[in-house]
């Protein structure tokens, strides 16, 4: 039996996530209230219709209900079931441009808080011990709902019990710093191809730009110790437990330097055995 506890901030995509869920295969479930996980997870089980992959929106929707999550994991725990949290995050600022834009109500608002902003803020701090114990982490401020939706096919199409997911993430600076990133890797550095005017309006996926940017001393020596670092510690974070490793590497714009790398990079950990993903988030952006 897998369980995915879906959970994180509202406004920030749990609902296109159930949707791709169902969409490759998970029985979903929508704001069940925690008291009610094991004795769900007990049916699941006992099932025969083999729900095999379930994922339950768990959130704070569930008012006074919310605190008894932790019990409630740690009793499908012992039923010998294992679960993933995956936490969706999103940048407050991007929050509350969309309950504007929606006029939907914050949860946290109609429970007595005066204001979006500070709904924001409490639920953030409600939420702080599962944002730390997530095994997947996805920042959804500057994804378009098919990007989501994508990421969510990558990240769970196989079986989540399976080896480490490593995700190569490229991204520009002048967009803002990637949250859900274990590891970041700042290339702004190297020469940048952005000042070339035959290069200027390509990307890091255009072989002239990644010839640019790979031919360099700089960046020859930099790919030299990035892999040996990656190739001692990726052991050690799959032999932690780690579900997902999110590898950023950043540059200005987020079109070329990083995107040539982050793609290096990606296929040098998938040639190690690695279940692989990359993501350009800032490519497209002007």
């Amino acid at each position: 039996m897998e369980f995915i506890i879906v959970t994180g901030l509202s406004g920030a995509g749990k609902s296109r996530v159930v949707t791709a869920l169902e969409d490759i295969g998970y029985y979903c479930v929508d704001n069940m209230p925690p008291k009610l996980l094991p004795k769900f997870a007990e049916l699941c089980i006992q099932s025969e219709e083999n729900l095999s992959r379930v994922a339950i929106v768990v959130d704070v929707r569930g008012g006074q209900t919310f605190g008894a999550l932790f019990d409630a994991l740690t009793s499908i725990r012992q039923m010998g079931s294992n679960y993933k949290i995956l936490f969706l995050d999103c940048d407050d600022q991007v929050l509350a441009r969309r309950y504007k834009e929606t006029r939907r109500q914050h949860p946290l608002v109609s429970a007595g808080i005066n204001n979006v902003q500070d709904a924001i803020a409490a639920e953030r701090e409600l939420l702080k011990t599962l944002f730390d114990r997530a095994d997947y982490l996805i920042n959804t401020s500057f994804l378009s709902p098919s990007q989501l939706k994508e990421r969510i096919t990558e990240l769970f199409l196989g079986s989540a019990t399976q080896a480490m997911m490593v995700q190569c993430l490229s991204f520009g600076f002048k967009y803002g710093y990637p949250s859900e990133a274990d590891l970041v890797f700042d290339v702004r550095c190297f020469p940048n191809p952005f000042y070339e005017p035959e290069l200027k309006n390509k990307t890091g996926l255009d072989k002239d730009v990644r010839d640019f940017v790979m031919e360099t001393d700089e960046v020859r020596g930099f790919k030299k110790r990035l892999y040996e670092f990656m190739d001692y510690m990726l052991p050690l974070y799959r032999n932690e437990g780690k579900s997902q490793l999110v590898i950023a590497i950043g540059c200005t714009g987020g079109k070329h330097r990083s995107v040539a790398l982050a793609e290096a990079l990606r296929c040098h950990i998938s040639q190690a055995g690695y279940r692989t993903m990359v993501n350009h988030r800032d490519i497209g952006k002007i």
